[in-house]
């Protein structure tokens, strides 16, 4: 028992082997200072050697009968990995096509949105916005994160609410109106009527196109009005009576109104070309204009208390 003992005692350990290598890249050109790490089964077993000017390297006292795995790395190059490697004792293995492949470059894209495009799809939505479904409700953002309207745009709600048919079915409907109470002062009859639609017609467009594009590219303003939704009734309401005088700018801030004044204003005074000589003169102008404001205050205070609720394509949107 004794001498058995003595026997295992005594017993060699097996040779250890070597594995050599030469990194190259893939045009057979060396790489020099390639670090080149032996991994085993085992955290602990793992050693790293430097591969000289030439690319070659040596790794020496390798055990045999463990699987080992060895990988190459360098900066600028993917790293390389071995199969498998278990040597035999004394074993000497020299690493073929160690070939290093350029690191594919990973770059980040920040995708930055295009105000442009984002402005548009807000128009379009705006654009389907109608009071119990057919009466029209553009100028009015319900969005809580609106971006600033290009001149093209603001031009395009200018010209698609003159030609909406309902708009123009309400200048029909308010020249009846004129008709009947015989003003202006034109003539009755068909011809007197086609003279007040005119008029009236007119009158919207050189506003909405002075006061909601003209003077608002010029001046970079924009000319719908912001939905409040939130806090106190109180605050709601002053959010909407100040909306005819104070304005959001294209840079974000508040300014005074004076595209929507301004076009009331321009258009006041551009009637003055058309309307009756007794339904003319600067008191008219003036008296027109504070009519104006005081519609247009009335207009946003119903937009922040009631017309949500009938716009059925605004009413659920968050």
């Amino acid at each position: 028992m004794g001498a058995a003992a003595a026997q295992d005692i005594s017993a060699p350990e097996p040779q250890a082997g070597t594995i050599i290598g030469t990194v190259t890249n893939v045009r057979d050109d060396v790489v020099p200072g390639a670090t080149i790490l032996l991994q085993g089964p085992v955290p602990s077993d793992q050693r790293t050697v430097e591969a000289n000017d030439d690319g070659f390297f040596q790794i020496s006292n390798v055990k045999p009968g463990i699987p080992y795995h060895i990988t190459v790395s360098e900066t600028g190059f993917a790293n390389w990995t071995s199969p498998e490697i278990t040597l035999k004792p004394a074993q000497y293995l020299q690493l073929t096509d160690v070939k290093l492949q350029i690191a594919v470059a990973v770059t980040t894209v920040a995708v930055v949105p295009d105000p442009v495009q984002i402005a548009t799809e807000q128009v379009e939505v705006e654009e389907k916005q109608r009071v119990l479904g057919f009466i029209p409700n553009f100028y009015v953002v319900y969005d809580k994160n609106p971006v600033p309207l290009t001149t093209k745009l603001k031009f395009r709600l200018a010209l698609r609410t003159s030609i909406d048919p309902i708009s123009i079915l309400g200048v029909a409907f308010i020249s009846a109106l004129d008709q009947a109470g015989d003003t202006p002062d034109y003539q009755q009859g068909w011809k007197g009527y086609a003279q007040r639609f005119g008029a009236n017609y007119t009158d919207g467009l050189t506003d909405i196109f002075i006061g909601g594009a003209i003077l608002p590219s010029i001046l970079h303003q924009d000319p719908r009005y912001f939905y409040q939704g939130t806090g106190t009734k109180k605050s709601r309401a002053l959010h909407a009576i100040s909306s005819s005088f104070i304005c959001r700018g294209d840079n974000g801030r508040k300014q005074p109104n004076y595209s929507s004044l301004g076009g009331y204003l321009a258009s006041g005074a551009i009637s003055e070309l058309y309307y009756p000589e007794s339904n003319r003169g600067p008191g008219l102008v003036f008296q027109g204009f504070a009519i104006d404001v005081g519609a247009d205050m009335v207009n946003d205070l119903i937009q922040e208390f009631v017309l949500r609720k009938l716009t059925p394509s605004a009413k659920n949107r968050p």
